[in-house]
Formats: structure tokens, C-alpha cells, sequence
């Protein structure tokens, strides 16, 4: 299983694909979440791309050194993954708190090529964890958190992924005390000024999100120069899930139009 050395640990990584001709995408998980939440996206996109799934420290089988952690540490994960990879720069795909290690990254690095920032908060004020945070040993608290965090149609629709996903979140997601580690990286959050993020941005987000109020994303997109959203009104935070097909094919064509660029 590959590993990279980070500055106080080791940082899982999964990848698919080494055409080192074919786009670099990277995915950066939400708080306290495992591997488990880029399933919808993994194999969708390793064809055409070389896929990259981060497993956050604190998470899954990354170390989980004692936190506090600061957002300077998970964007030094990102850039001892790249580098254990050999990718020069990637585009970086992130939810929630994913997507601010994204946001921070491409204010700090010059490894970003674009953006996609899912259910991801402008700053650390506008976010909420409680929907993020239930006990992982419990696994009725896990199923209330997963479907808090899907639309009431979704569940209704589709229970079978439900229960996957609470196995998954059950062996995968981080203890409450890595969890709240990961969190003290929102502390004071802000990618301020957004003039400056000039690279394309693609501002996703559930009309339905309890985590991230919609229109604090909205203005994500607006503040960002070469910003633009796409908004699933019937979503709720897992857009990744619930509208997979959707958001793969948007995906694949913002990596596209970049590259075209």
C-alpha cells in the first residue's frame, strides 16, 4: 500500500492510472471522513485521468499524529503525496473540509492546475461539523449523520448505499479526537483575497447542504475571478453521492476545458 512520509507521519494514498501523459486529479476528503467518499468518483475517472484518493490524516489508514492540526500541515500531506507520486501539479478536487485544504493550497503552492471545491465553506465561520461528527462506533448515530447528510428522496430511493456507506464510515472514518484535530484546521480559515486565486474554480454545492449554507457557496463562486457554480437544488451535502453521474461528467469536462485552455 503506498505511503507518503509527511512531516509527523505517514499519509495513505490510492491511485489509479500512471499514463504520466493523462490529467493528474486529486481528491481531498471531507472532516473525519475516509477513503470511502470518493467511491463515486474513483473508478468514473480513472480511465481518462491518473486519480489520486488522500486519505486525511487522522483518517482511514493515515497516521494520526496528536492535533491540534493546522491547515499548513494538510497542505504539507497533499504536497508529500504529490511528490511521493512524481506529479508536478494536479487538479485538486475537495468537499467540505477537502476543498478548503484546495482553496489554502492553491493560495500556498503552485501545484493547483483547477479547482473543484464541493460543500466547501469560504471560511472556517460558515461551516457546521455537527452533521460531520457522530461517534464511529456507533453505528445508529452513523446511519442519522448519513442521512442527514443526503436528501430525504435519495434515502428513500436508495437504502442499499446507505448501509454501505455506514459500513464503510464505521471502518474508515476517524475517532472524535482526530476528528476534532482535523477541525482546528478551520480554525480562522480564510483564502482572502480571492482576487488572487486566478486558476479556474468550479464551486459545487447541495441546495439542501446542513454543513454549508448554499448561498455562502454562491459567493465563493462570485469572489473568484475565473469562479463559476453549479448547484444541485435537490441535494444535500453529498452531491458526490447523489448526483454522481452528474458530477463525474461535469468533472471530466471542467478538466477538459482546462486543459484546453
Amino acid at each position: 500500500m503506498p505511503y507518503a512520509e509527511g512531516d509527523d507521519g505517514a499519509i495513505h494514498y490510492t491511485q489509479a492510472g500512471e499514463n504520466p501523459d493523462a490529467p493528474a486529479v486529486v481528491f481531498l476528503g471531507d472532516l473525519g471522513f475516509g477513503a470511502w467518499g470518493w467511491s463515486w468518483q474513483y473508478g468514473a475517472l480513472a480511465g481518462p485521468c491518473r486519480v489520486v484518493v488522500i486519505d486525511t490524516r487522522g483518517a482511514s489508514r493515515s497516521d494520526a499524529p496528536d492535533g491540534p492540526y493546522a491547515m499548513a500541515d494538510l497542505v504539507g500531506d497533499l504536497e508529500a503525496v504529490l511528490a511521493d507520486c512524481n506529479i508536478r501539479t494536479a487538479h485538486l478536487v475537495g468537499c467540505g473540509l477537502g476543498g478548503a485544504v484546495a482553496l489554502a493550497a492553491a493560495r500556498r503552492t503552485n501545484r493547483a492546475e483547477s479547482l473543484t471545491v464541493i460543500g466547501t465553506p469560504p471560511s472556517g465561520e460558515t461551516f457546521d461539523p455537527e452533521p460531520l461528527s457522530p461517534d464511529p462506533t456507533d453505528k445508529s448515530a452513523l446511519r442519522a449523520s448519513t442521512t442527514s447528510l443526503l436528501s430525504a428522496a435519495f434515502c428513500e430511493r436508495e437504502d442499499a448505499p446507505v448501509e454501505r456507506i455506514v459500513e464503510w464510515r464505521g471502518e474508515e472514518d476517524a475517532t472524535p479526537a482526530a476528528r476534532e484535530a482535523q477541525l482546528a484546521a478551520l480554525d480562522g480559515f480564510d483564502p482572502e483575497p480571492l482576487y488572487e486565486l486566478t486558476l479556474p474554480v468550479r464551486v459545487v454545492f447541495g441546495g439542501a447542504d446542513p454543513v454549508v449554507d448554499p448561498e455562502a457557496s454562491r459567493r465563493l463562486a462570485e469572489e473568484l475571478p475565473n469562479g463559476e457554480f453549479t448547484s444541485y437544488p435537490e441535494a444535500s451535502h453529498l452531491v458526490t453521492i447523489e448526483r454522481s453521474a452528474a458530477l463525474n461528467d461535469l468533472l471530466l469536462g471542467f478538466i477538459e476545458s482546462v486543459a484546453d485552455r
